[in-house]
């Protein structure tokens, strides 16, 4: 007699895998399943119609940076406009990437759970170890294409934050570098911002 297969398990299939991280759909996630994931962790992005969780340990410079670079950017934000860290952006129907830190000029709603990227004027990302080929390669180009105006990308040279700044050509649709700044961030767009880059943590009482 033929052994009969063990049954998978309630709740699983034969992948392992918890029921919850099969997609719904043949093609993969879309935007607005996230919405309706409540098993996923927290700072679960979507990228090309795949989930991609952020599972490795909290590093301190890079929190205590995206904690700082929020507050300095809440300060010297027009009235009535937005920032927020770690906030997913809708690019489109199978990407909803999450930026560290994100300018929007538009005003603050307490029940929002996502932005539209045609909402956002600023995306800023801080590397880490484990993030840096999506915040170097992979999201820089996805911000562009749909047409977020300004990205910058933060990295750590020597536990002080140095700005790359970058702005979207409007006849190449990519992104244009602007400016590296280390000590001292000065820049008009997209609202004028000044920071000392070598006291940004401490001055904000992280130190």
């Amino acid at each position: 007699m033929t052994a009969q297969p063990e049954c998978t398990a309630p709740g699983k299939r034969p992948g392992g895998l918890p029921e919850w991280m099969y997609p719904p759909r043949p093609e993969g996630w879309i935007a607005e399943d996230l919405d309706d994931l409540p098993e996923a962790p927290a700072h679960t992005e979507l990228i090309d119609g795949a989930l991609v969780f952020t599972v490795s340990p909290q590093r301190s410079w890079h929190g205590r940076t995206v904690t700082s670079m929020t507050v300095m950017l809440k300060r010297q934000a027009p009235e009535g406009t937005t920032v927020e860290r770690e906030m997913t952006v809708k690019l489109d129907r199978y990407n909803r990437p999450e930026p560290d830190v994100l300018f929007a000029p538009i005003p603050f709603e307490s029940e929002r759970t996502c932005f539209a990227a045609a909402d956002v004027a600023l995306a800023v990302e801080v590397v880490s170890p484990e993030s840096a080929h999506r915040d170097r390669r992979v999201k820089p180009g996805k911000y562009a294409e749909a047409g977020i105006a300004h990205f910058w990308r933060v990295e750590n040279e020597d536990d002080v934050p140095v700005v790359h700044t970058y702005e979207r050509d409007a006849t190449t649709g990519l992104y244009a570098p602007t400016g590296v700044f280390r000590k001292r961030l000065e820049v008009s767009l997209p609202f004028p911002v000044s920071a000392d880059l070598e006291r940004l943590l401490p001055t904000m009482g992280l130190g």
